[in-house]
């Protein structure tokens, strides 16, 4: 029998281990592909960043009972809340991008705080797959009545006047710094050229109690909180902060048609998996979500809150989001505001 030479010999060993560790690499490459197919095989995990009863978390809850029943599995609503959303989604960005975690994140966790937070725990754009939008509520701007009546207010051009005869006399409450409220008071005072006090506090209801009871002047509240107040005359309401008018409230004129050109802030919410989520779950949960968005209970449960459903296929709400944060970075930058 002829003698191998050495190198021959070495090629002959390595090559069935070359084999045997393509194939492992095969065998490894199959479960993502398989899970993908046959996803969700266990309960998904859906992370609302905020407490419970807020009008996100009451959404989200009636938006899982609708995947339940298409997906097969169990959708189950988890509270995180904290920094401002940031503790609940940050939880999801390092979750495995497996399709059993999302969360409902919004103009808060994903364009205001990553300029608001010194530091931030994730990315908000590289940490996370878009799945969709969810729906966008106007904020409005109102006063209690009996503050109005005495301050001789009766729309937002009367307020910029009054508080431009009286300098830093008004005040304004907020949910918190850097909340989307509080952000639309900077900007009215920047556009408008008036000074006022901003007081946060801790939560958008303490903020509204604030002004029903007269301890603050007035207040950008969410209009799907403003709504039952507005509408029993607790609550006077001068003008919505998008740039197009409510369907719930078309007599209010907005910010834009009230003087202040361009005024635009709202409150939009929606679904993020982590990023490296694969495209056929990210695109089945799109799926999913839009087809729930498209029923009428979920029309009516957003209808309550002044809103539409508004989905958006993944790719077009990433640049939405992205669109978002140019526009908050500038809002905040120029407001001050900051959260160490």
């Amino acid at each position: 029998m002829p003698r191998l030479s050495s190198s021959l010999r070495r090629r002959l060993v390595v090559l069935p281990a070359a084999i045997a560790f393509a194939g492992v690499a095969a065998f490894a490459s199959l479960p993502s592909t398989a899970s993908a197919q046959s996803w969700p095989e266990r309960p998904i995990r859906y992370i609302v960043p905020y407490p419970p009863g807020g009008p996100l978390d009451l959404v989200a809850r009636a938006l899982a009972e609708k995947l339940d029943a298409s997906l097969g599995q169990r959708v189950v609503v988890e509270n995180k809340p904290g920094a401002g959303g940031n503790i609940g989604a940050d939880l999801v960005a390092k979750a495995p991008p497996d399709g059993y975690a999302i969360v409902m994140g919004a103009v808060a966790t994903h364009a205001i705080n990553p300029y608001l937070y010194a530091k931030m725990p994730y990315d908000a754009n590289a940490d996370f797959a878009p799945i969709t939008r969810i729906a966008s509520v106007p904020n409005v701007l109102v006063m209690n009545p009996e503050t109005a009546t005495k301050l001789g207010v009766n729309s937002v051009a009367d307020l910029i006047a009054y508080a431009k005869r009286h300098p830093g006399k008004l005040n304004y409450a907020s949910g918190s710094n850097g909340s989307a409220g509080h952000l639309a008071g900077e900007l009215l005072e920047s556009m408008a050229g008036i000074a006022a006090v901003h007081i946060p506090y801790k939560g958008a209801a303490p903020a509204q109690l604030s002004l029903l009871s007269g301890e603050t002047d007035f207040l950008f509240d969410n209009l799907a909180s403003a709504a039952p107040q507005i509408r029993a005359g607790k609550l006077k309401a001068l003008a919505v902060t998008t740039t197009e008018r409510s369907s719930f409230f078309p007599e209010l004129p907005t910010m834009s048609e009230s003087g202040l050109k361009g005024f635009d802030i709202d409150t939009w919410f929606g679904v993020f998996a982590p990023a490296g989520t694969p495209k056929p779950v990210v695109d089945r949960l799109h799926d999913e979500f839009a087809r729930a968005l498209a029923s009428p209970e979920i029309v009516e449960r957003l209808s309550k809150m002044g809103a539409k459903p508004a989905p958006m296929s993944p790719q077009a709400f990433a640049e939405f989001v992205r669109a978002e944060q140019k526009k908050y970075e500038k809002i905040v930058k120029a407001s001050g505001a900051r959260v160490d």
